[in-house]
């Protein structure tokens, strides 16, 4: 692959995702830092940060101040009391309880559609989400206190439960997943305070940090796998076009929400261009940051080139 020797304990590619969830890597980035600054080392997180701070600022000044830009939450909004935006996975839910959404709805959640399909489903996970922040906050605190191992779920548990929760609100005839949505809880709590809202946030953190590093997120959310599916057919991909100057740091693979995805782009396991494809990449552009090779960017699903 390359002919840099692998750095700071790196482990054989076959068990890279053991590898990032053992936390091999502590302080990834250290390399891009002293090659390209701390600022552009961290590039794509703050952007990300200022996404997510930024809409969560928009449904706030409302309840809190008064000032109306934004009416609702991410199930189910209004802009400037003009753009109606709602969330797939609700219509998905509504449709499932027997409940035909109404028209402002459907022209919502056709908008929030037709931009996820064109992005990538899961760029609402690192853009958007407000439990994002939490369990970057678990993933983060975790490699800084050298906490290795943990008991993960499959990966595919996530589907199960999103299969699990419309088969819920057809039978109940309700929308029952969104009682409990930690989404929706979030928003609930910063508007009415501490209870049960920041109690499971809490646990989403906990779980992460001390049971299963990236579990939630990576393994359990169904609204994560529901915008997962949606996301197979996106334009906006991340290349590792610059793969033939990997030293095999791994940093990329620890700082990955889904290390899986990264290794048939980076060592060529199964396909014969750098692109990375899998549905359930979130498109948060941590590796471009972490990586003192430039090996990754921001492309196209079109483009296969290599340099």
């Amino acid at each position: 692959m390359s002919a840099h020797p692998p750095t700071r304990g790196a482990v054989p590619p076959t068990s890279v995702r053991g590898a990032a969830m053992r936390g091999v890597v502590a302080r990834p980035g250290a390399e891009a830092i002293e090659a390209k600054g701390w600022w552009i080392a961290h590039k794509w997180l703050l952007l990300r940060r200022v996404s997510q701070l930024g809409i969560l600022a928009l449904f706030m000044v409302g309840p809190w101040f008064g000032w109306w830009v934004v009416k609702g939450n991410l199930a189910s909004s209004l802009t400037l009391g003009v753009l109606p935006l709602t969330d797939p996975f609700l219509i998905a839910q509504q449709a499932a309880a027997g409940h035909w959404p109404y028209r402002e709805a459907l022209v919502g959640g056709g908008i929030v559609l037709a931009f996820y399909l064109l992005l990538g489903g899961r760029m609402f996970c690192a853009w958007v989400c407000p439990v994002n922040l939490v369990t970057d906050a678990a993933a983060w605190l975790r490699r800084r206190l050298g906490l290795k191992g943990g008991k993960v779920p499959s990966a595919n548990t996530r589907y199960w439960l999103l299969g699990f929760v419309l088969v819920l609100a057809a039978m109940t005839g309700s929308l029952a997943w969104e009682w409990v949505n930690p989404v929706s809880m979030f928003h609930r709590g910063l508007i009415f305070g501490f209870g049960l809202s920041w109690g499971i946030v809490g646990g989403i953190f906990f779980y992460d940090l001390l049971i299963a590093p990236r579990g939630w997120c990576g393994h359990l959310c169904p609204q994560g796998a529901f915008y997962g599916l949606i996301g197979k057919s996106a334009m906006l991909r991340v290349s590792a076009n610059r793969r033939s100057t990997c030293n095999d740091c791994m940093d990329c693979f620890a700082v990955c929400p889904e290390p899986q995805v990264i290794r048939p782009a980076l060592k060529g396991v199964g396909q014969d261009h750098p692109l990375i494809l899998d549905g359930d990449c979130t498109t948060c552009g941590r590796c471009i940051d972490v990586c003192g090779k430039d090996v990754f960017r921001i492309s196209t699903r079109f483009d296969r080139s290599e340099s």
